[in-house]
């Protein structure tokens, strides 16, 4: 079937809840897709930073393939020998106590909010149904409806209510607003230390390392989402990592998978995670011995390819070419790592699909940011090749 053929089925069939740039991905590997029709395209969105290892990694491939093949799923109303594993390498790589396993990132960020209220009401002591937990503007932590209810964008809110109460929100970067909003009630303080969907927004030098300390002082569960920002995307192993903190609690998912199996996890101490008993959460997948398999192998690529590493080295470079090019339309290039935004004056959309007709993928987020995250794995002269067709369109403008 053709592109056309295809991208007709999928309007009429599917739900219309993306705006995805009309390249049908048939291939991949590396830093490279390849269409229905044979073009190849760099990818610089990495699935959303799911991808951190590369497209179809062979080694991760060759854990799937092989787990699938002895046992895929128990639930947990029984044991498997891959979960152990998983938790173990888990402790050793973050030193966390303990985790729990779920699927996707919001599943993830639902169990911390659960571990946050249960553990302000057993151990903090806060009167039942007060519990409170505060996040940032522009947050971005998922769909589900307790996590839209403490969105800032209109859209993800709009027409989804009655909204989950308990959550207060504060500007990103505003460590006066944070001491201010926490109350005897205040549980947590949910954060990405680096804001993805806002437009790769870096908070100010220090900030998380005094969110932490005034968390600490007024016993409020400091949470880090990981989710994008972690696992070598922002040049560490986790983007608070830049300033020596060390939160109560870390959300990580997406490049836990390697992009072959949703796994996400939080990560807490004992006397943190330890609130939850039998009966109190659960999930039929999570903890599946495939999704296991698959992470162990995920994590061991990110260690021993050094992919953090890269990260840091190869996100300097290209922030560099990407902060050479003259064009008017750029209002500033800023990023961490491999994860970089070029926020433009005008709508960025047109860009983007510029930049697929040239074979690079992006996609917009914010209207105006043009995100920025290959594969880890990318090499120095694919970075260049993608340069050339950055300069060209933001010079030469969307018709380029």
């Amino acid at each position: 079937m053709t592109i056309t053929d295809l991208i007709a089925l999928e309007e009429k069939y599917g739900a219309h809840n993306y705006h995805p740039l009309d390249v049908v991905v048939e291939r991949a590997e590396g830093v490279w897709v390849t269409d229905v029709e044979g073009r190849r395209y760099l990818d610089c969105l990495a699935a959303y930073s799911a991808v951190n290892q590369g497209h179809c990694h062979p080694r991760i491939r060759r854990a799937l393939v092989d787990q699938s093949a002895r046992v895929t799923l128990t639930s947990r109303a029984f044991r498997n020998d891959q979960l152990p594993l998983l938790y173990q390498r888990l402790h050793e790589l973050t030193g966390y106590d303990q985790a729990l396993l779920m699927n996707s990132g919001a599943e993830a960020v639902e169990t911390s909010l659960k571990m946050a209220r249960k553990w302000g009401h057993t151990v903090k002591g806060i009167p039942e149904g007060r519990a409170n937990i505060i996040a940032c503007e522009n947050n971005f932590h998922g769909r589900t409806i307790s996590i839209v209810s403490f969105s800032t964008e209109a859209q993800y809110r709009a027409g989804f209510g009655p909204l989950t109460p308990g959550f207060t929100v504060v500007p990103f970067g505003d460590l006066g607003a944070l001491e201010a909003a926490i109350t005897p009630d205040t549980c947590a303080f949910l954060v990405e230390p680096i804001q993805g969907e806002a437009g790769i927004i870096i908070p100010p030098d220090g900030y998380l390392a005094r969110a932490a300390e005034i968390c600490g002082h007024h016993n409020v569960l400091f949470i880090a989402d990981e989710i994008q920002s972690g696992l070598g995307r922002a040049g560490r192993l986790f983007a608070h990592m830049h300033e020596h903190v060390r939160p109560d609690a870390v959300i990580v998912g997406k490049a836990l998978s390697g992009g072959f199996y949703p796994v996400s996890a939080v990560l807490a101490g004992r006397d943190v995670m330890g609130v939850f008993k039998p009966g109190d959460h659960g999930s039929t997948f999570g903890g599946n011995p495939l999704a296991c398999a698959v992470a162990l192998a995920a994590l061991d690529v990110l260690e021993t390819e050094n992919l953090s590493d890269r990260s840091a080295a190869l996100g300097a470079y290209f922030l560099e070419r990407l902060a050479a090019i003259e064009s008017p339309i750029v209002k500033e290039i800023r990023g961490r790592g491999l994860w970089i935004a070029i926020e433009l004056t005008v709508p960025a959309r047109p860009y983007c699909e510029a930049l697929a007709r040239h074979g690079v993928l992006c996609k917009e987020t914010h209207d105006r940011v043009i995100r920025v995250a290959p594969p880890l794995v990318i090499e120095t002269d694919e970075i260049d090749w993608a340069i050339d067709r950055f300069a060209r369109v933001l010079t030469q403008g969307p018709a380029a």
